[in-house]
């Protein structure tokens, strides 16, 4: 796994052997999720329940229960809170567009209150849809900030234009190619391939904050590393790293639908896509702006 929000989670993490009980009917089977399965009936002295005809009849002919009837997880669920959650975020990154000027504390503040949030919602084994609800609005004023900041920012005397729009566009891109590309079986996730995935992202998560301390104590100026052509190469391995981050998150929420989960993990689900869709977006933005300020 990759995505703390998934891996944290007993729910999404990698199927586990189930432990075994002794009954009084032999060996019980036990998933560890979902507590202890419910036992035979014990009548004794109390002499069987039965039930008459028509109650039976009933009960045949009724309908099959869903996963919703069962209040399972559904990818409705997941595609629910997904698209709510990205609508608050798109208005409230709107709103921190519009005010960022006469207050550029907001994505400032929506930035550390954000990362806080996103550690606290990723390591909790339940999900809290009002603090997953806040992450959403403290990320919407950062992005909206940091998009109008990239939008007016002159590198090298060039003015950036659009980057904004393309890096929305790419990023809606990008999520519909991992979602084909999942759902078509060309792209599978196994052990080998979220290990290299881990990896990866451990070495890119060091070489960015080496590239921050660098800049942040004058070492290096402007992008950094990240300057030219080595820069976009690095901006394209940090995408491909954000696409196929989303893929184990696809595999993770299938699981989830399949081992027929509590309903409620559909805000976890929500909250593990968020986080990734928000770092691609992120990596499309700063990609767009080093390709512009390097023509």
């Amino acid at each position: 796994m990759s995505n703390p929000v998934f891996n944290n989670s007993a729910i999404f993490g990698e199927p586990k052997r189930a432990r075994t009980g002794q009954g009084a009917a032999g060996t019980v089977q036990q998933n560890p999720a979902y507590g202890t399965p419910p036992q035979q009936a014990q009548y004794g002295s109390y002499g069987a329940q039965t039930a008459d005809a028509a109650t039976l009849d009933a009960m045949y002919n009724a309908p099959t229960a869903t996963t919703a009837d069962t209040k399972r997880l559904t990818y409705d669920d997941v595609i629910v809170k997904t698209g709510g959650l990205l609508a608050l975020l798109v208005v409230v990154a709107a709103g921190s567009w519009q005010l960022v000027d006469t207050m550029p504390f907001i994505w400032i503040g929506g930035a550390i209150i954000g990362l806080v949030l996103g550690l606290v919602n990723a390591f909790k084994r339940n999900p809290s849809p009002a603090l997953i609800v806040a992450y959403t609005i403290a990320q919407g004023a950062f992005l909206g900030g940091i998009s109008k900041y990239y939008d007016s920012m002159v590198i090298n005397g060039v003015q950036l234009n659009g980057v904004v729009l393309q890096a929305v566009l790419a990023t809606v891109v990008t999520f519909a190619a991992a979602l084909f590309l999942f759902k078509s079986g060309k792209v599978r996730v196994t052990p080998k391939f979220t290990r290299w995935l881990l990896i990866a992202m451990v070495g890119y998560l060091a070489f960015s904050l080496v590239n921050m301390v660098l800049i942040m104590t004058g070492v290096l100026d402007g992008w950094g590393a990240r300057g030219g052509g080595w820069g976009i190469a690095i901006g394209l391995i940090a995408v491909g790293l954000a696409a196929a981050s989303l893929i184990v998150d696809f595999d993770s929420i299938k699981r989830g639908v399949e081992a027929g989960v509590p309903a409620k993990f559909a805000w976890s689900a929500a909250f593990g896509l968020m986080v990734t869709l928000i770092w691609l977006y992120l990596e499309f933005l700063r990609l767009f702006a080093i390709l512009q300020s390097s023509d």
